[in-house]
């Protein structure tokens, strides 16, 4: 097995932040495994694949909903034989039926090396809550 570079699991990171950032669905999900796994503070149960993750981000979509934005900070990159881990403070605007909506969460997505891309096979997303 190989070790990544710090700097490619960053880069990793920040182009499913900016494919999020910019709602570009095709490109946003194909930094996913189809196996990955999802463990959002927003929603009942862990979604056990991509797919699965797609489905509501779609009915998201026809809802209305869309990404304003989306900035990262505090970040921290962990590198292992074969892939990483990032981790980082999110802060993401959205427009909704309702109106604007504002989140800051702590976000982990962990890589996994697939010959010599990183492609990310797990996401947790939990609410950032008093003061770090």
């Amino acid at each position: 097995m190989t070790t990544p570079q710090p700097a490619a699991v960053e880069a990793a990171a920040a182009a499913i932040v900016d494919a999020f950032a910019a709602t570009d669905t095709e490109r946003y999900f194909a930094a996913f495994a189809p196996d990955a796994t999802f463990i959002f503070h927003t929603e009942a149960a862990r979604l056990d694949s991509r797919a699965a993750y797609e489905h509501i981000w779609a009915e998201w979509l026809e809802s209305g909903w869309r990404v304003l934005s989306c900035a990262s900070t505090d970040s921290r990159v962990q590198v292992f034989d074969g892939g990483g881990i990032f981790t980082h403070t999110v802060d993401t605007t959205v427009s909704t039926a309702n109106g604007d909506e504002s989140y800051r969460e702590r976000e982990t997505i962990v890589f996994t090396l697939h010959g010599d891309q990183l492609i990310a096979v797990h996401e947790h997303l939990s609410p950032l809550t008093g003061t770090p």
